[in-house]
């Protein structure tokens, strides 16, 4: 692997200044999670690992009358909406009070968002010069990056793979992101399930194993989000068969642009990063060890 101690800055959308109000277009069962559909009128195209601060306009605030502090929320899918704009997938689990009244967000209301912010996943070859393809490895909600990643390398003709791991069938939110338009999931998409439900019994990990000891591993990059305990076995395996990697890291945050520093994550010989501006999108090296604090 690459030793390079700080992540790359990465090339990405930057946020117009300011929070700005856009509406519901739909909201819909995924696995067991919820996919909300947001109509975005001024921002810019997000890139694959930018994620948005999100608040419902209304009905933003606990029992007591306090306001929640916004969620940062990784986009799952872009697309053209009608009348202008670009139309933003999220991929959402009702996890606490907030996450639920995104979850229960209906079309036409209203949500305040900030971004798209952070830094993007990079190509291949920026991340390893040698590198041919790719694999996308992700876990629960962590498979949403991933799926605007998988389309942008299907875009560019970019050669991948995808694995994806999830509890059980009941716990397969997002996975018809990765459909083709035939509703039917794209033949370069592997499963593993804890229970064998739907593809191989066993963890992600187990079917990303075999790729990583093969003789062209070191050909590739392994682009990874999803649970802490799944991300630090994927950094390690990473390391110890030499193949770079990154990571979409998550992290509490207030603001999204630095200020809080709520998101503020070791690095390997002293010194913090903040996810929100120094990733969300981390190079594996860059990591000493993904911690359960960072979620």
């Amino acid at each position: 692997m690459d030793s390079a101690p700080l992540p790359r800055p990465g090339a990405a959308s930057r946020a117009p200044f300011g929070r700005r109000r856009c509406e519901v277009a739909s909201n819909r069962d995924s696995g067991g999670y919820r996919v909300v559909s947001l109509v975005d009128r001024e921002g810019p195209e997000p890139e694959p690992g930018q994620f948005y601060m999100l608040a419902a306009a209304t009905g933003w605030g606990a029992r007591d009358g306090r306001a929640f502090l916004p969620r940062a929320i990784s986009v799952a899918e872009t697309m053209p909406a009608a009348g202008g704009g670009i139309r933003l997938d999220f991929l959402l689990d009702a996890v606490g009070p907030g996450t639920g009244r995104l979850c229960d967000l209906e079309a036409g209301e209203g949500v305040w968002i900030v971004g798209p912010l952070g830094n993007a996943f990079a190509s291949p070859r920026e991340v390893a010069p040698g590198a041919a393809g790719a694999v996308l490895v992700g876990g629960g909600v962590g498979v949403a990056p991933l799926a605007l990643q998988r389309k942008r390398f299907a875009e560019r003709g970019i050669a991948h793979r995808v694995l994806l791991g999830f509890r059980d069938r009941a716990h397969t939110g997002g996975l018809d992101l990765f459909c083709g338009s035939s509703g039917a999931l794209c033949p370069e998409v592997r499963l593993a399930t804890e229970d064998g439900s739907q593809g191989v019994q066993g963890r992600v990990t187990d079917l990303l194993l075999p790729i990583l000891a093969g003789d062209d591993a070191a050909s590739g990059v392994i682009y990874t989000c999803g649970p802490p305990a799944m991300l630090e076995a994927i950094r390690a395996l990473c390391a110890e068969h030499g193949v770079s990697c990154e990571l979409a890291l998550e992290s509490p945050m207030a603001c999204g642009f630095g200020a809080c520093f709520g998101c503020a994550v070791p690095k390997p010989g002293g010194g913090f990063l903040r996810l929100c501006i120094d990733g969300p999108v981390l190079r594996g090296d860059a990591v000493e060890e993904v911690s359960h604090a960072y979620a």
